[in-house]
């Protein structure tokens, strides 16, 4: 058991409860205090969603950047308010050695100790807000702000006002915590390529300045320039113990009941503060590990804090600073007293310094003293975990074992030995189950298939007139009379009027092939050009409901137990240019899969970022035949055994699902213009069109939700917003 090593800290109570201290007053607001917001936090951030819904780029920028203040400044003054009543409200002899006194009468010991604790929430009801949960945060709009969800709606604004430097900032900024979105990675790019924009524009507003410091040291250390990699990890290490300071303060807030009841909570007293007080515990503890987590990265750096001592020990070595050096090696030690490599540095820089000078080298004391309080609050975290069942992960490797009791220590051991044991046995099972199951997947694969498709049409007039049997592969369909021949002719009107060159491919007018140009629309254009006037707006609703139609008739095809949602929706046309035919061998669009990257010569398809990995249904709907050229064909892996073929005509819609068991292409169009429809789906909707919700709110606005019968149920602010698309693959 490690409880009596925390014994000698009870005289040391006793006698601050034994000898009050002065009467402090009550602090009220500093003037270096930030002032508090007029609205909180998630006002600012519900009234700039609700400007981006609207489209009104400018308010977005007001509001959102309000709340990113507003956030910020409730923070620091929540920070300075617990930390300066921490501060008045300390008893006298802070850190001194206990002294042997008369004990009070353990009654009055607990009036003592409790008017202590009643002076320090006096006190930090006198700096803090008014109205404190007014300015608290919920749990799922607080991970929206730990998401960096403001500059993503930021980031489109930005780039609507044409404001493109502001964009890649905060473009660069949300990708930082967010690395695996893809959209976003793709606006980088494009901010890359655009006028205007700097190297330097790509900048983390966020960045954490203890982090930032830590790298450019490590940068320098790397580049064997000591001196500027000294200066840069010192200053690391100042801004460590800010930002230590301030996480821990953070830490005192109000108890949280982890999913249980609080009405059903019942405990007593001693009980309910060592709850309470052990969360905090815990908290604090896990700001070692929220001050190494660099943003995006699933795993903090190990050992961040005595890293800085490795660095910086081999930096004034370089530098010729021996004192230093040993200083360093000395605190790095008191982390890993065993280590092999950091002993023999010590002895060296202590021979070549001489053991008269280098002995009386201490460690940082402010080291030491951090040591000293993370050992003390383990043993109670520990104790609480053996006595009470509370759980506690220590986030440090260098905690001596001693420290954990030995209770407890037998019986993690027990459970790393059972956990080995079982991830063993498991291993061995799944390897058993993986073989069977390759065995029986060629049995079962196409007959699962062909069964779970084959669903109602839901629409009076739709047939199906391919299957996947009949298209040679597996979840594919054609289905005919999806529109009338007038209907097809007046979307064909309005993408000749309504498309522009390039569209979704920054303006390239023949992104695909020299042969051909390229044009569309979205739906959110079309309707926009339709408000506007410029088109005819009755054109542009029968655009956003046929690609509603086409949505329904997928989900019900294909039996989806879930809803599909809009991934990408583009009305376009390719048409042959004349003098470019000649000789030509290429494709419209050459043989790809949907989701995934293509090698055709290894016969695989790689499921990872460039791709839309997302995308699990796809679909086609042809408005036109009258050119020649430009079929829809089905192949094999290798892009080159042909599987099927499709024809397109007026009407036709082409479904099937996107991975790689479906890889297709264009053939190319000689002669003519060839229309189409081309729609992407997705059953994740985190991954939904966030320019489809605009589109939803649009028609509800111009047409009335009794007429918008066909309309998805969607609220912009139960999610960010997916980043500004600026490129697509078209069917």
């Amino acid at each position: 058991m490690a409880l009596p090593a925390l014994l000698p800290l009870l005289p040391l109570l006793l006698v601050r409860a034994a000898t009050p201290p002065e009467p402090v007053p009550v602090p009220g607001s500093v003037p270096t205090d930030p002032p508090l917001p007029a609205q909180p936090p998630d006002a600012l951030f519900a009234a700039g969603a609700e400007a981006y819904s609207r489209g009104d780029w400018p308010a977005v920028v007001l509001q959102m950047e309000r709340a990113l203040r507003a956030r910020a400044a409730v923070r620091s003054r929540l920070v300075r308010c617990r930390l300066r009543c921490a501060n008045a409200t300390a008893g006298p002899g802070e850190g001194a050695e206990p002294r042997a006194e008369p004990q009070p009468d353990p009654v009055l010991r607990d009036l003592l100790f409790f008017r202590g604790l009643l002076r320090r929430a006096a006190c930090l009801r006198g700096c803090g807000p008014a109205a404190p949960s007014r300015y608290r945060l919920g749990e799922e709009l607080d991970r929206e702000f730990s998401k960096r969800s403001p500059y993503n709606y930021l980031q489109v604004a930005y780039f609507k006002m044409n404001r493109p430097a502001q964009a890649a900032a905060a473009a660069h900024t949300f990708f930082m915590a967010n690395p695996g979105h893809q959209e976003m990675r793709q606006n980088l790019e494009y901010y890359q390529a655009m006028a205007g924009v700097r190297e330097d524009d790509f900048t983390d507003l966020e960045a954490k300045p203890h982090l930032s410091e830590f790298r450019l040291g490590v940068r320098f250390y790397t580049e064997e320039q000591p001196a500027a990699a000294i200066l840069h990890l010192e200053k690391a290490l100042e801004e460590y113990f800010v930002a230590d300071a301030e996480c821990r303060a953070l830490c005192e807030g109000p108890y949280d009941y982890e999913g249980y009841n609080y009405l059903e909570y019942n405990t007593d007293l001693f009980q309910a503060i060592t709850d309470h007080y052990m969360q905090v515990l815990s908290c604090k503890q896990g700001c070692v590990t929220e001050l190494a987590s660099q943003p995006g990265r699933e795993k903090p750096l190990e050992d961040f804090l005595p890293s800085h001592f490795n660095y910086l020990q081999f930096a004034y070595y370089n530098n010729g600073n021996y004192e230093k050096a040993i200083e360093c090696a000395k605190t790095y030690l008191l982390f890993f007293p065993n280590d092999e490599v950091m002993n023999q540095n010590l002895a060296y820089y202590t021979a070549v310094l001489g053991e008269n000078l280098a002995g009386p080298i201490q460690p940082r004391e402010e080291i030491q003293a951090y040591r000293q309080r993370s050992l003390m609050e383990k043993e109670l975290l520990f104790f609480s975990y053996d006595v009470f069942g509370i759980p506690f992960v220590d986030p440090d490797t260098w905690t001596p074992e001693e420290v954990i009791p030995k209770r407890l220590r037998e019986k993690q051991k027990a459970e790393r030995e059972t956990a080995a044991r079982i991830s063993e046995e498991i291993g061995n099972l799944m390897k058993e189950i993986e073989t069977l199951v390759e065995e029986k997947a060629k049995e079962s694969a196409d007959m699962s298939k062909f069964i779970r498709e084959g669903g109602p049409l839901v629409y009076e007039g739709a047939s199906v007139t391919m299957n996947s049997k009949t298209l040679n592969g597996s979840q594919r369909v054609v289905v005919d009379g999806v529109l009338s021949a007038e209907e097809c002719r007046e979307l064909q009107r309005l993408t000749n009027a309504a498309a522009s060159a390039g569209d979704g491919y920054r303006g390239k007018t023949s992104p695909h092939t020299p042969s051909e140009t390229f044009y569309g629309v979205t739906v959110l254009k079309a309707l926009k050009l339709g408000q506007e006037g410029k088109v005819p707006l009755q054109s542009a609703y029968l655009y956003y409901n046929v690609t509603e139609k086409v949505r329904h008739m997928m989900e019900s095809y294909f039996r989806l137990e879930v809803p599909l949602h809009f991934s990408y929706s583009h009305l376009v046309c390719r048409t042959a240019i004349d003098e470019k035919q000649e000789g030509r061998s290429d494709n419209s669009h050459e043989v790809h899969v949907d989701n995934c990257i293509l090698n055709a010569e290894a016969l695989v398809c790689v499921k990872e970022p460039p791709a839309y990995t997302f995308r699990d249904y796809s679909a086609i709907l042809y408005l036109n035949g009258d050119f020649e050229g430009g079929a829809f064909y089905f192949t094999e892996l290798d892009a080159k055994t042909e599987t099927a073929e499709v024809q397109p005509q007026c009407g036709r819609a082409v479904g099937f699902s996107s991975g790689s068991e479906n890889p297709h292409g264009v053939k190319a169009v000689t002669k003519g213009q060839r229309c189409a429809i081309a729609l992407w789906f997705t059953l994740d909707p985190r991954h939904s069109e966030r320019e489809r919700v605009q589109a939803d709110d649009l028609v509800k606005m111009l047409f009335g939700t009794e007429e918008g019968d066909l309309l998805r149920e969607t609220e912009l602010e139960q999610e960010p917003p997916a980043a500004v698309t600026v490129g697509k693959d078209e069917l």
